[in-house]
């Protein structure tokens, strides 16, 4: 099985083994560990339409809130828990040690609080599990902040989040994605995900495509079958980075982060109540990011940014 389709394989079972509480109205999109669902979407339509680029990077720090230093005095060392096979977040290298988006942040963390820093994978369903029983101070595996999740363990800032974006064909000349642009548009979406809810609530105009998985949706948009493609931003950016799309299309538009929708983002796990390893990851990650270090890892793994 090739990369990118290894990728969507694992992110489609985090999303239905992730899936929250049946009062959630729709089923999460495919994404790598989903977001929260909740009900009582937004009712506006976006009224806008930036224009992006392939490098943009996510930025989820306020440099108007910089945060304190915590007293580390006390913090030798932070056992980081990842998981075994997920790239490009994280996966064994060739000599079988951890490796990864997900494990060069947590190095880069250890580096800037100046502790001891320690990497083990584990299997993804034993992480929390392991962490709780003091086996490991953090969890840095692409856990999203939700609701049920924060009932077991409390979450660092968020470092990522998982945009939806749409993808047209290049030659398509479609530039503007904005919901009354879209009238009879033939929009493709795997259904009964998030991404269809919200194309359903708020581009009511899109002549929209359902599609019973992400592959098939992006083959009817290589093949023109559709005009466009709305779904997980993360995943179709490896796959426009990738073999598999041929260099056909381009994302327009976006990125669309309603987090009714998309979730809360993603962030670094720990035990409930350890706030000395909270507080210091949380310092490190906003350093990182104004140093400028999180941007370099980012378009290192990204270079074509999903946002």
């Amino acid at each position: 099985m090739g990369f990118f389709q290894k990728l969507t394989g694992r992110a489609a079972f985090a999303a239905l083994a992730l899936m929250l509480t049946a009062t959630a109205a729709w089923p999460q999109a495919h994404v790598p560990r989903p977001g929260e669902q909740r009900d009582q979407p937004p009712v506006d339509a976006p009224d806008t339409n930036p224009v992006r680029t392939p490098t943009d990077v996510p930025g989820f720090w306020d440099p108007r809130r910089r945060p304190e230093r915590p007293d580390l005095s006390r913090l030798t060392v932070i056992r980081f828990l990842t998981e075994t096979d997920y790239p490009p977040f994280n996966y064994a290298g060739p000599d079988g040690a951890p490796v990864g988006f997900n494990v060069d942040l947590a190095r880069m963390i250890c580096e800037e609080i100046k502790v001891v820093c320690t990497v083990q994978m584990r299997r993804y369903d034993t992480l929390i599990d392991s962490l709780n029983a003091n086996q490991g101070d953090a969890v840095i595996a692409s856990f999203a902040a939700t609701p049920a999740m924060r009932k077991r363990v409390d979450f660092s800032d968020p470092y990522y989040r998982t945009p939806a974006r749409f993808v047209a064909r290049r030659n398509a000349g479609i530039v503007d994605v904005r919901p009354a642009a879209l009238e009879g548009k033939k929009v493709g979406v795997v259904a009964g995900t998030a991404h269809e809810a919200y194309l359903k609530m708020l581009f009511t105009e899109a002549e929209l495509r359902p599609f019973p998985d992400v592959a098939a949706a992006r083959e009817a948009l290589k093949k023109g079958e559709v005009d466009l493609l709305f779904g997980d931003g993360i995943s179709l950016s490896f796959w426009l980075n990738g073999t598999d799309s041929a260099g056909c299309c381009a994302f327009v538009g976006g990125p669309y982060m309603e987090s009714r929708f998309f979730g809360e983002g993603v962030g670094i796990a720990v035990r409930r109540g350890n706030d000395l390893v909270r507080q210091a990851i949380n310092w490190a990650l906003f350093r990182l990011w104004e140093q400028g270090r999180f941007t370099d890892l980012w378009l290192r793994y990204f270079p074509i940014s999903p946002f």
